[in-house]
């Protein structure tokens, strides 16, 4: 017993570690097809409860508008943090590098309590003094940019320091102008991790509910608000179905985001055999 616990005991905690993670995903799984609204016994299967949920317009038009909140707040979080790492990488010292990093690097440890009432209070004298922007829409985006561009930056900003700055080198000895380097040679390098940096940032805002609360006004409610108040007011099967199409969302978009990293990585890894036996084949050519 002691030997098979030695050989197999990283197994085994991996295996429970994995079990405790997502064992209560897949209960919940299998009581979104219960019969009945009763969450300790499963009483038969049915889709009536995927079927409440495409009659639920609150939960639809909650999906809808964290699907347009999480693409926009994704995409800008990714320009910001891209062109955020790469001043901290590329650039050592300029006047206010440490204050710059510091600011940026504070969603990271700051509590999204206090994050989403300094914004609140932000948006609030903003539109006290100029009459907008209203709170809805627009001001979680804001918001959850901010969180989302502090989290991406960090994912490019480990990126840019592993890739090679002679190739960026070399090009500026050809001609080339800072600018054509940055998007012809240091963009398509850093374009895995900047994809990366900006599906994290959807999954964030998607899943975000401490910064909408603040920031989001009257008839404004996402997804997470809206999942949130049917949990406050007890079990609705409806939750179940909507997260389980969430899980199964996720889980398709992370398995074709994998095989695209792969196929990219073995297309490279094929490119730079092919240029390395051409060098060779020129060389004893030569």
């Amino acid at each position: 017993m002691k030997q098979f616990l030695s050989r197999h005991f990283g197994k085994l905690w991996m295996g429970l570690t994995y079990l405790f993670l997502y064992l209560p995903l897949c209960f919940m799984i299998v009581f979104s097809f219960n019969s009945t609204r009763q969450d300790a016994v499963f009483t038969g299967f049915s889709l009536r409860w995927y079927e409440a949920l495409t009659r639920d317009t609150k939960i639809v038009d909650g999906f809808w508008l964290s699907l347009k909140i999480a693409t926009a707040a994704g995409l800008a979080s990714a320009v910001l943090a891209t062109f955020a790492a790469f001043v901290l990488v590329r650039y050592r010292r300029f006047p206010g590098r440490t204050l710059f990093s510091g600011m940026v690097n504070a969603p990271l440890v700051m509590p999204e309590v206090v994050i989403g009432l300094s914004l609140l209070l932000l948006m609030v004298g903003v539109q006290n003094a100029f009459g907008w922007p209203q709170r809805g829409m627009l001001t979680i985006v804001l918001g959850h940019t901010l969180l989302g561009m502090a989290y991406g930056m960090v994912v490019i900003q480990s990126r840019l320091l592993e890739m090679d700055r002679a190739i960026e080198e070399a090009a500026m000895d050809l001609g080339a102008k800072p600018f054509q380097v940055f998007f012809l040679i240091t963009m398509p390098n850093i374009l895995p991790a900047i994809f990366a940096a900006y599906l994290l940032a959807f999954t964030l805002s998607f899943d975000d509910v401490v910064i909408a609360e603040f920031l989001s006004g009257p008839g404004v409610n996402t997804l997470p608000q809206v999942i949130f108040g049917y949990a406050r007011r007890g079990i609705n099967p409806t939750i179940y179905a909507a997260a389980t199409l969430l899980i199964v969302s996720v889980t398709l978009v992370v398995i074709g985001y994998s095989v695209w990293v792969a196929r990219q990585t073995r297309r490279r890894e094929r490119e730079i055999a092919a240029a390395t036996r051409a060098e060779l084949a020129a060389l004893q050519a030569g």
